[in-house]
């Protein structure tokens, strides 16, 4: 088979959550065990950071991955779901698995495939594992896709585990509590590995003590050290900090592309991370690196989907967030910024509930709902009948691409397009 020919048998064979949803779901790590076993157990050959949470974890995977690219080593990344190209999931110093190496690698194990029906993720958490251990990465960056304990990625020792923070999302799978939540994220945590959370927060921080705890390791809290003071942003393009840690200035004027205000925590989150390492004496680096690391982390990483500029005139902005407490920082975000008419683009999946995040969107806008174009996409139509009764007013399309060419018709200079409230949604667009 040639790429696009595996590509369309993995498609077509393994079940993929991010089409299907629930019924790709597994809730054991037999399969990802069996299957990493048959490819010989290639997460044992490398050294990697782990990192879960609801939102930001992808951030603070590209960035953690930029700053060690700056710093010399030869960093892996693993993240999902990917937007563009399946192969934006698994990256060396940037750049994607080659092809060939997808084609190689699934006519290898092909039969392991039909003995083990792994899923999608599985097989793609195997081929992640397989490419790191074959190139001799020095280290790599661990995304997990959903939770934690039973998430494929968990089969790995990792220098340090990694939780952003603790939201309400996939709680048909993770329990319907943020303590419940917390308790599926904290499955990352090892016998003995340090724990790095992104904040403190008052509903969840005993759960990560407690299987810190019983792990003989301990829970650092990066709010706790690192404090990211945001300066005069001179550009649309960036945002610049003074970066204290334990009231000392530890870099000053630190240029970020990453225009998201919630971007604050997930930086904090990395220095913390890398602090952490470096006192141990398991990483080097330099201040220079953290400041270049940060400030080309989209050039060096493909970062993509975070308050995301696609336009200036008008201004038009996507982002990935989905969930109650991303699409609170988008609409907080919206309302800081200076427009004349606010253009919204959105679309959801249907195993979200509406009402949860559309009573959060701003009324005063002009709403163009569409579907994103998955099975698991929500009617357009639907979700148009869902906003109605939260007061708000649009119409549905028939596809992203059509809302959003109307939005932009619409659109004066001085208005502000946003296109999200899906993934799925911002991956037709960027």
């Amino acid at each position: 088979m040639n790429y696009q020919e595996t590509l369309d048998w993995l498609f077509k064979q393994l079940p993929m959550y991010q089409r299907i949803g629930k019924a790709a779901y597994k809730s054991d790590l037999d399969t990802t065990i069996k299957l990493l076993k048959a490819i010989g157990n290639p997460q044992n050959s490398f050294k990697a950071i782990h990192i879960a949470g609801t939102n930001g974890k992808g951030s603070v995977s590209h960035v953690l991955a930029s700053i060690l690219q700056q710093a010399g080593y030869k960093t892996a990344l693993y993240t999902s779901p990917h937007l563009k190209d399946f192969r934006e999931r698994i990256k060396i110093n940037g750049d994607m698995i080659p092809k060939q190496d997808v084609v190689e690698f699934v006519d290898k194990y092909q039969t392991v495939f039909n003995s083990l029906e792994p899923s999608f993720f599985e097989m793609t958490v195997g081929l992640a594992y397989y490419h790191f251990a074959r190139q001799e990465v020095d280290i790599a960056i661990l995304e997990t896709g959903m939770g934690g304990r039973l998430d494929s990625t968990n089969v790995c020792q990792p220098l340090a585990s990694v939780i952003t923070n603790i939201g309400h999302d996939h709680m048909q799978f993770l329990g319907n509590s943020l303590e419940a939540i917390a308790t599926e994220k904290a499955g990352i945590i090892k016998m003995g590995i340090p724990v790095v959370v992104g904040k403190k927060q008052n509903k969840v921080d005993a759960v990560f003590e407690k299987t810190a705890s019983e792990k003989y390791t301990k829970v650092t809290y990066a709010d706790a050290h690192f404090l990211m003071k945001k300066l005069h942003q001179p550009e649309l393009l960036y945002q610049e900090y003074d970066v204290w840690h334990k009231d000392e200035l530890y870099l000053s004027q630190l240029r970020s592309p990453l225009l998201g205000n919630y971007q604050d925590e997930n930086l904090a989150t990395a220095f913390q991370t890398l602090e952490v390492l470096k006192t141990a004496g398991l990483l080097r680096y330099k201040k220079e690196d953290l400041s270049l690391g940060v400030k080309h982390t989209v050039e060096q990483t493909g970062l993509m989907g975070r308050w995301q500029i696609l336009s200036t005139h008008p201004l038009t902005i996507c982002d990935t967030g989905h969930n109650p407490e991303g699409i609170r920082q988008i609409v907080q975000q919206l309302f800081s910024l200076k427009y004349e008419n606010l253009h919204m683009v959105f679309g959801m999946v249907n195993d979200k509930n509406p009402e949860t995040i559309l009573y959060l969107l701003p009324k005063k806008a002009h709403y163009y709902f569409c579907k994103p174009n998955i099975p698991r996409g929500m009617e357009a139509e639907i979700l148009e009948q869902h906003a109605f009764k939260a007061g708000m007013r649009g119409h549905a399309y028939s596809s992203v691409t059509a809302a959003l060419r109307m939005a932009q018709n619409n659109a004066g200079l001085n208005d502000l397009i946003f296109i999200g409230g899906s993934t799925f949604v911002v991956a037709e667009v960027v």
